[in-house]
């Protein structure tokens, strides 16, 4: 018997419609677009994330770094170009890359003066402050079938010279007081200075930076004296000088021992003039003849030096403060053997070297600031049979590349600091006081 055609369409059609495969299909078809989408903007949604902790992360140091070099200089505009080099930029030490076009924003990075922290503005940039804002163009990649090619982040962070309690800290600095730093030193802010009355200007700048209720500094000089009564001369406002005597006389290198009076009360903002630390280094006033004196005639020689500024940090400084020592000097030791210990005449700048790095290994921190040393490894140095400059020497003695400074002024010109564009003693020793208050972030709203 023929089956009716018109009822077996029927039949066809209501078996089609019963069936659920077809209906299945589009719909993960339907949700795997979705999800593969939504997959997409999880992952660029991710990317976007990352490449903003990035270019905070590069914000923060860029402002840091500036922070440190804020009022650092004889002139203004270091703190800007340090915090441009930190940026994430190409070619700066943050660069993110991967396709991240990182800038700065348009009158950035920028100095202030904030009022509320309590910090001097005064200097060569007349500010306490930095704030550093840039932006990145991060490029999408599922988002850009929706037609986003690409999202602008931006990142602003605002950083202080210093702030917080200060570490306590046991310094002795170490002065060259040879026959060469009474002449004169034509880069010193201060006008018409010899170099010994720049680098006591320093010290006074230094002084001026640290806190009476948490740190003491001592003052030494090579060559040295023959005894106490005549290291007194530097500070007792008579106008003799010291008699000094050769270094294997056993010199007495300690003019002041540690002491933390400089300063008539923690809160005063000026020296007080009567302390002996102060007027050692220049600082007693007009009716005060008081300072160290460059009397010379032994050569330079500064390894005892060290050994003895460790020893005195040890002995007499407080436990379980951070000890420091600063060393100024041109670095060219060359003392003849006559007026050396013996067994100390040859190598006298590897000397010093090893005895830098001696006080390093028991966790002192030790700056040098090279006064117009020598680059050259044959005019310097002349008793060490390892050929070595007095750039060179005074480099290696730093406890990191950041504790070394250099002045050229009356040297070669070639030694200079990698990591400090602070070039004038006076900025020196002012850039080291702020270093010891270790710049650190704000509230972008602080005011």
């Amino acid at each position: 018997m023929r089956t009716n055609p018109l009822f077996a369409g029927r039949k066809l059609f209501r078996r089609f419609g019963a069936s659920e495969r077809g209906a299945t299909a589009i719909i993960v078809a339907l949700m795997m677009t979705t999800i593969v989408g939504m997959v997409g903007f999880v992952i660029d949604v991710g990317h976007v994330m990352y490449v903003q902790r990035q270019l905070q992360a590069a914000t923060d140091s860029a402002a840091l770094a500036g922070a440190h070099d804020i009022n650092c200089c004889t002139t203004g505009g270091s703190a800007v170009t340090l915090a441009n080099s930190y940026s994430a930029s190409v070619g700066s030490r943050n660069a993110i890359g991967g396709g991240v076009t990182a800038t700065m924003l348009s009158g950035y990075p920028q100095l202030k003066c904030l009022t509320s922290t309590g910090v001097s503005c005064t200097g060569s940039d007349n500010a306490n402050a930095i704030v550093v804002k840039q932006q990145a163009v991060v490029p999408m990649w599922f988002a850009q079938i929706l037609g986003l090619h690409n999202m602008t982040i931006t990142a602003q962070s605002t950083a202080g010279v210093t702030g917080g309690p200060p570490k306590s800290l046991d310094i002795e600095l170490v002065l060259d007081t040879t026959a060469s730093m009474n002449t004169t030193d034509s880069n010193c802010s201060i006008k018409n200075a010899t170099r010994l009355q720049c680098a006591e200007a320093g010290a006074q700048q230094l002084l001026s930076s640290l806190s009476t209720t948490a740190d003491q500094v001592g003052i030494m000089t090579f060559p040295g004296v023959t005894n106490s009564t005549q290291a007194a001369k530097d500070y007792d406002c008579s106008s003799g000088s010291p008699t000094i005597t050769s270094y294997k006389s056993s010199p007495d290198y300690t003019v002041l021992a540690l002491a933390n009076n400089f300063k008539s009360s923690p809160t005063a903002s000026s020296l007080d003039a009567s302390a002996n630390v102060v007027r050692a280094v220049g600082g007693g006033g007009t009716n005060c003849n008081a300072g160290l004196s460059a009397v010379g005639g032994y050569g330079t020689y500064y390894a005892d030096a060290m050994t003895t500024a460790q020893s005195n940090l040890t002995t007499t400084g407080r436990s379980g403060v951070q000890k420091v020592i600063i060393l100024l000097s041109d670095g060219d030791a060359n003392a003849t053997s006559s007026n050396m210990p013996t067994g100390k005449a040859s190598n006298q700048c590897h000397e010093a070297v090893t005895a830098a790095q001696s006080a390093a290994a028991a966790g002192t921190w030790v700056y040098t600031i090279a006064y117009g040393a020598s680059t050259s490894s044959t005019g310097s140095c002349s008793t060490d049979t390892t050929h070595i400059a007095a750039c060179s020497a005074l480099q290696q003695m730093a406890s990191n590349a950041q504790f070394f400074y250099s002045d050229n002024s009356g040297g070669t010109g070639g030694c200079n600091s990698a990591a400090q564009s602070a070039s004038e003693l006076v900025s020196i020793f002012k850039n080291i006081g702020s270093s010891f208050g270790s710049p650190r972030l704000l509230p972008d709203n602080t005011t």
